[in-house]
């Protein structure tokens, strides 16, 4: 695939952490703009590791990761984070709870926690109605974050990177902790994000880490399987999600099922 087709590429990529310990790597993969991917594995597999080379969080100790086509070492990685968007409980908890819900999206502008120090007009103001709006969030206007239940500020996270029209969007567990209809109402947000808005040549890349199989969205297109640190399988979702990549995953025999779009997985 072309490099500018690419919103994340890494080449044998590793990251270690004291001691010499390798905590990732090396991998290779190759996310293609526009694409929607789930990652899983069983906790301390990687998975946030991953996520913060995608996110310019942190270098690699060695190989390369190219995000939206600037490679981490040679670019500003602070302008760079300006086009990534962030759904995780950890941004959730750094937002204050007192803010305005539609604030809470206009910061999603210059991925900041407060709309202090900038200025906004009618046609943003009008522009987060319609996000909050697509995410389910409409009746949520002029309350507080703090009132907000956890999904819905999930659901209001995921406005605000759209808000910003983020290249690049990472959700690290974003229904953890929900109950049912609190899962099933973000992913439908999350499916409604990945479709074009009012600008039909924008569609972001999704990348959506997760342990639980019924938490993936039925748009999500490929998926990456990692186990201590290394990548089991990656590609078409459907060719991915399947009995013998995710038993060696997991680590236990797995039967997957598939009714509607969504999967789940029993033990065989």
């Amino acid at each position: 695939m072309p490099t500018e087709d690419l919103a994340l590429s890494l080449r044998s990529a590793e990251v270690r952490v004291a001691h010499g310990r390798t905590i990732l790597g090396p991998v290779d993969v190759d996310v293609g703009r526009g694409e929607q991917w789930a990652v899983l594995g069983p906790n301390g597999g990687g998975k946030t590791t991953l996520l913060s080379l995608a996110g310019a969080l942190r270098h690699p100790s060695q190989g390369s990761v190219e995000v939206l086509g600037a490679r981490l070492g040679r670019v500003n990685v602070r302008e760079l984070r300006s086009r990534i968007g962030h759904v995780s409980h950890a941004i959730a908890d750094r937002i204050r709870p007192g803010i305005d819900v539609t604030d809470v999206v206009l910061t999603g502008r210059a991925s900041t926690l407060e709309t202090w120090f900038q200025e906004f007009d009618d046609a943003d103001r009008a522009h987060a109605d319609r996000v909050l709006e697509r995410m389910g969030c409409a009746h949520l206007v002029g309350q507080t974050f703090a009132r907000c239940s956890q999904g819905e500020r999930q659901r209001l996270l995921l406005a605000r990177a759209l808000f910003a029209r983020h290249e690049l969007l990472l959700l690290d567990e974003p229904a953890a902790g929900l109950d049912l209809p609190g899962r099933e109402t973000l992913l439908g947000a999350i499916e409604e994000s990945a479709r074009p808005d009012d600008d039909p040549s924008f569609s972001p890349t999704t990348v959506l880490v997760t342990h639980h199989l019924e938490e993936i969205p039925a748009s999500t297109t490929h998926a990456a399987l990692l186990r201590e640190g290394r990548f089991v399988a990656t590609g078409r979702v459907d060719e991915v999600l399947a009995d013998a990549p995710l038993s060696e995953t997991f680590g236990m025999a797995l039967h997957v099922l598939r009714n509607g779009g969504r999967w789940s997985a029993v033990s065989a």
